[in-house]
């Protein structure tokens, strides 16, 4: 049975994308820095990987439940 659509496969790329970003900054800067840069009042690039990955799990989820039968 195939499960999913092209949702699904976006989803999935999203969300790996947007966790290399925060595991490189992670390595980079560390989590106190992270930390930090996550609850700036400025838009930066770990809360843009956070919305990846919430776009994308949310995609994934679309891509499943949606599936055609």
């Amino acid at each position: 049975m195939r499960r999913g659509r092209w949702q699904t496969a976006m989803g999935i790329l999203f969300m790996v994308s947007g966790g290399i970003v925060m595991v490189r900054q992670l390595l980079i800067w560390g989590p106190e820095f992270v930390w930090d840069f996550t609850v700036a009042p400025e838009i930066t690039s770990e809360k843009i990987s956070f919305g990846m990955m919430g776009l994308g799990a949310l995609m994934t989820s679309w891509g499943i439940l949606h599936a055609p039968e």
